[in-house]
């Protein structure tokens, strides 16, 4: 049973996303590189903008959890778009996350691995896509 469930509407790439409650309203339009204008976000970006959010979110109660300090950290998501093979594209994920000097390697490791188990994004992608973990 969810304890929240997002709903977003959209016609397709060169169209609008728009959330059941208005929040989101975003502008949509195929990236330059797959031969549109590039005058809007797309989805890519959105995946990455949510999976950035929620794998920091994550990190802060894993950090907690492990008596770290994360309240500086942040997260870069790279969402890789590419031919499949078949005739339809493929994603990729980097997660390049910035820790404080202050949390060994080691330690910055485990975190960020334990991070990677507890993450919603991370769990609905692994076996699915490759996700590269890189501490910056």
């Amino acid at each position: 049973m969810s304890i929240y469930t997002a709903i977003a509407t959209s016609a397709g790439r060169d169209a609008r996303a728009v959330s059941s409650d208005g929040k989101l309203d975003v502008k949509l339009a195929m990236q330059k590189e797959l031969g549109g204008d590039g005058e809007g976000t797309n989805p890519e970006q959105l995946f990455a903008a949510g999976y950035a959010a929620c794998f920091a979110s994550a990190m802060r109660l894993v950090g907690a959890q492990q008596k770290l300090d994360v309240s500086d950290a942040s997260v870069t998501a790279e969402i890789g778009l590419s031919p499949n093979g078949k005739g339809g594209f493929q994603l990729e994920a980097t997660l390049r996350v910035e820790l404080p000097d202050s949390i060994a390697p080691e330690a910055a490791r485990e975190l960020v691995e334990a991070t990677h188990q507890v993450c919603p994004y991370s769990n609905a992608t692994r076996g699915n896509i490759p996700v590269n973990l890189v501490i910056e």
